[in-house]
């Protein structure tokens, strides 16, 4: 099996005399259409909202395109806010999400508007302080401990992570904030990450609305929404099913007919904060084989490193790769695909299976939509590289310009030595 990308050679040979590699690619086509099967799948929650994980890909013209169907904003901090703002959202488009958050983002998620959700008990008092005090309406994560299984399979383990509540603090949390004047709850959790399988959505969800069950007859709480968050995944190797979006969001309607609808809480709306999912598959690192190298290795050196894609050095993470106007070629040479930073892994691929690369060749990484360019750094001075945006006529249009020289250096403009570096 095989992964297709969505640019051509030809476009990529036309983009590059305007916009040189490397650069993240992204596909307006892709987008429309994934946000559209989402928002079909859970038409029939009546409150059902996605928040997008601004986290994966923090590009305000991106996120315009699923504001036009009616998505939020899944902040974590004050940057995150500060971008929704920029854009008109607000109120109960931003969903303020964080862990060991700092006063000044609780402040300005409130002004905002924003629907905060806490994720420890001792968070609500400090939010009263920090804001003065409890929102009318707010939101508590939480956490079952243990391992999070479906059938055999071992999703996550939610008993090592640092997030969320123990029933017990929710619904001490609840309690609470209700004394202090909160009058609309939310539920929230996250218990794995990247799962392909139609499974883990409903199988959460029924974790969840049995939760709001119990914390509804312990607190006399009103539960406005449960928050899915995200956790639905993408296939980065081609060997790998796709997720059915269609099957998942029945998977969660039956599941809410089943608890919910007999405790006569069908009003609850149902909210997802999906991230990878609505980008991922549709971004794309377009890169261009440099260097060759023949040692105890074979070496493909591109001019992309892991300050354009950090997962692969991070995580080991696969991402596919398609030599451009090779796709029908043999696999027959055995690649390490790196970049030029000094550490050994700074590494695209490892012993991959790819037709011959030639110098000047275009070389597309799959699925780097998500946690892509929004995970880059600078270090050994690296810059990073401009956004594009493929747009649904063909055209493509800038969304985010290359770093320059004079970006990398201005926090130092204060000083003589940045006076003289941005002079130039």
């Amino acid at each position: 099996m095989n992964k297709s990308p969505f640019v051509t050679k030809k476009q990529v040979e036309d983009i590059v005399k305007k916009y040189p590699t490397p650069f993240h690619l992204y596909d307006e086509k892709g987008i429309r259409e994934n946000v559209k099967a989402l928002k079909e799948a859970f038409a029939w929650n009546e409150g059902y909202k996605e928040y997008f994980a601004v986290k994966a890909t923090p590009n305000p013209f991106l996120i315009d395109i699923l504001k036009e169907y009616g998505c939020g904003c899944d902040c974590s901090s004050y940057t995150e806010l500060m971008l929704s703002e920029a854009m008109g959202i607000k109120g109960e488009d931003i969903m303020f999400s964080s862990n060991d958050t700092p006063v000044e983002d609780f402040v300005l998620a409130d002004q905002l508007g924003a629907t905060i959700n806490l994720d420890d008990f001792t968070h609500v008092e400090f939010l009263e302080k920090a804001i003065g005090h409890i929102p009318e309406t707010i939101s508590c994560r939480f956490n079952p401990g243990g391992i999070f299984k479906i059938s055999n399979d071992i999703m996550d383990n939610p008993g090592d992570s640092k997030y969320g509540m123990t029933e017990e603090q929710m619904t001490q949390a609840f309690k609470l904030l209700k004394e202090k004047g909160a009058k609309e709850f939310g539920i929230h959790a996250f218990l794995a990450s990247n799962t392909v399988t139609n499974e883990y959505y409903p199988m959460l969800a029924k974790v969840l609305f049995e939760l709001a069950v119990r914390l509804k007859k312990a607190t006399g709480v009103h539960i406005k929404f449960i928050n899915l968050s995200g956790g639905i995944g993408i296939p980065y190797r081609p060997d790998q099913k796709p997720n059915d979006i269609l099957t998942i969001g029945e998977g969660v309607r039956k599941v809410y007919e089943e608890v919910l609808l007999p405790e006569d809480m069908g009003d609850v709306a149902i909210y997802t904060e999906l991230g990878r999912f609505m980008m991922g598959p549709y971004g794309c690192l377009v890169t261009k084989a440099i260097h060759e190298k023949h040692t105890h290795k074979e070496y493909i050196g591109v001019d992309a490193c892991a300050v354009n894609l950090m997962r692969p050095a991070m995580y080991g993470a696969y991402h596919h790769i398609t030599v451009l106007g090779k796709e029908e070629n043999t696999c027959d040479h055995k690649y390490d695909i790196t970049g030029s930073l000094c550490e050994n892994n700074d590494k695209f691929a490892i012993d991959r299976s790819l037709p011959k690369i030639d110098i000047g060749d275009y070389l597309v990484i799959h699925d780097t939509g998500a946690h892509g360019f929004s995970m880059g750094y600078n270090y050994n001075g690296k810059l990073k590289s401009a956004e594009l945006l493929l747009k649904e006529d063909g055209t493509v249009k800038l969304i985010r310009r290359a770093e320059r020289p004079s970006d990398y250096f201005a926090t130092f403009d204060c000083f003589d030595i940045g006076k003289k570096l941005l002079s130039k």
